[in-house]
Formats: C-alpha cells, sequence, structure tokens
C-alpha cells in the first residue's frame, strides 16, 4: 500500500548501506525519495554504489527518486541539495539523517582534523540540513526527521569495566549529541507538527561503510549485510502521526514490537 503517496523524503548517506535501503523503502511507500551523498561515481571498491545507481533502483521498481549531490560538511552543499529536492519535486516532508563517519584513535592518538571530520559530518550536518528543511517541512504543514543514531550513544554506565578497550569515544559522543538534540527539536517542533524520533540498529551491520577498514582494497569482500530492519522501522515512523515524536527506537526491536 502506497501509505506514503505525495510525500517527499531526503535521506542523506544514501548512495549504499543503511541509506540506500531507507530510501527503496520510502520509494515503495510511494515516498519520492531525493538520494543525496557525495558518491557520484565508484571510486573504491570497497564502496560500490552511487546516488545514481540507488536512484535508478528506485525508478526500475516503479518508483520516483533522484540522486542529489549532497556534502554534509559543506553548508552550502547542503542547501543547494534542498533546493535541488524543492526544485524536482516540488516539497520536502520527511528528512532521514543517516550519513555519517567514524575516526580512529584514542583521544591520546586522535588526529585533531579527524575530530573536526566526525563533528562536520556526524552532527553539524544534521542540524544544517534540519535548518534548511525546515521552511519546507512548515510550508508542507508538517513532516517527519528521523536522526540515525547507534548503539554507541548509550551510556556505559559507571565502572569499572570488563571491557576497557580503547577507541569508539568520539564515535558515542557525537550519537549521544544526536539523541539529545533530537529530542529537544522533538519539543522545539511539536507544535509546527514536526516529528523529531531516533532511529538505531541494534547491533552492527556489515554494510559496504561499515566493513571499509577491515575490507582489502584489492581484493575487498562484497559480500554485505542488508539493512532491512532500518528501513522497515523507517518507514514505519513515517507512517504514524506527527504526535509520535521524541522516541529513541532500535531496529529490530520495534520491528519485533509492530510485526514488520
Amino acid at each position: 500500500m502506497k501509505t506514503l503517496e505525495g510525500k517527499v523524503a531526503i535521506v542523506t548517506g544514501a548512495s549504499r548501506g543503511i541509506g540506500e535501503y531507507v530510501s527503496l523503502e520510502l520509494a515503495r511507500a510511494g515516498a519520492a525519495v531525493a538520494v543525496a551523498a557525495r558518491t557520484e561515481e565508484v571510486k573504491d571498491k570497497r564502496l560500490p554504489g552511487t546516488i545514481h545507481s540507488v536512484a535508478q533502483a528506485i525508478k526500475d521498481e516503479g518508483g520516483k527518486a533522484a540522486g542529489v549531490y549532497m556534502d554534509m560538511r559543506d553548508p552550502e552543499s547542503i542547501a543547494a541539495g534542498v533546493a535541488k529536492t524543492v526544485e524536482l519535486f516540488g516539497r520536502v516532508d520527511i528528512i532521514v539523517n543517516n550519513a555519517a563517519i567514524l575516526v580512529p584513535g584514542t583521544v591520546e592518538s586522535i588526529q585533531p582534523r579527524h575530530i573536526d571530520l566526525i563533528w562536520q559530518v556526524d552532527l553539524r550536518g544534521p542540524i544544517l540540513l534540519i535548518r534548511e528543511a525546515l521552511p519546507h517541512l512548515r510550508a508542507a504543514g508538517g513532516g517527519h526527521i528521523i536522526n540515525v543514531s547507534s548503539r554507541a550513544g548509550v551510556f556505559p554506565g559507571p565502572g569499572p569495566y570488563a571491557n576497557t578497550r580503547g577507541g569508539g569515544s568520539f564515535y558515542g559522543m557525537i550519537k549521544a549529541g544526536l539523541e539529545r538534540l533530537s529530542q529537544a527539536l522533538a519539543m522545539e517542533l511539536q507544535d509546527a507538527n514536526i516529528s523529531v524520533n531516533v532511529l538505531s540498529p541494534q547491533g552492527r551491520i556489515k554494510t559496504p561503510g561499515n566493513l571499509f577498514a577491515e575490507n582489502d582494497p584489492n581484493n575487498p569482500s562484497l559480500e554485505f549485510e542488508r539493512a532491512d530492519y532500518m528501513a522497515k522501522g523507517a518507514r514505519w515512523i513515517c507512517e504514524q502521526g506527527v504526535e509520535f515524536t521524541g522516541n529513541i527506537l532500535f531496529d529490530e526491536d520495534l520491528c519485533r514490537e509492530k510485526g514488520l
């Protein structure tokens, strides 16, 4: 059933992985999808897929889509991507902030440029995209924002700890910030009929991006995992009334609870 017929979605990080699956599922529900990311051509065998290949896959299924270039580090690129979406499809109803990177290192070894990178892509980028999209969401009478987080954002609680492996602190820090932002925005935008929710994978999904660092650059494995639970969860959220807001959800739990 085309439950999202007439709606327009922007999905970031959508050239592969979670963003690809979310884009396909929203299109199957009837939404026109702006498949947003930087990748317009494959330059690394470990990272197959482009914004154009995903958009074409949607069209091949009878859906509506377009590849929209968007660099989440570049405020002008984000603004241009939103403007392009409105030019192509006339409106914006759904934002899925999926694009993210994970940087290596501990607090002693991390490079300052990597601190800037993870902040700019994983937190500042979503803030700027929401800011650019808000006038269009308001003009549409409301809509849905989904911010993709991670179990890394869950606080580990007080120590001592059984697992003292270093690294990963920065990704968790950013995702915790994204979740706090999401619930604050849910309060702020409630009267505008705009819902803001967080959706996270229950565990690791071995997407091209997730496996990138450990994949052989010369002879990479292309045995990636599907992100079906994330896709179904995102669709379900967008099918709800806007009063469903401020939730922090995990994909497998949500799909099990709702029978998706």
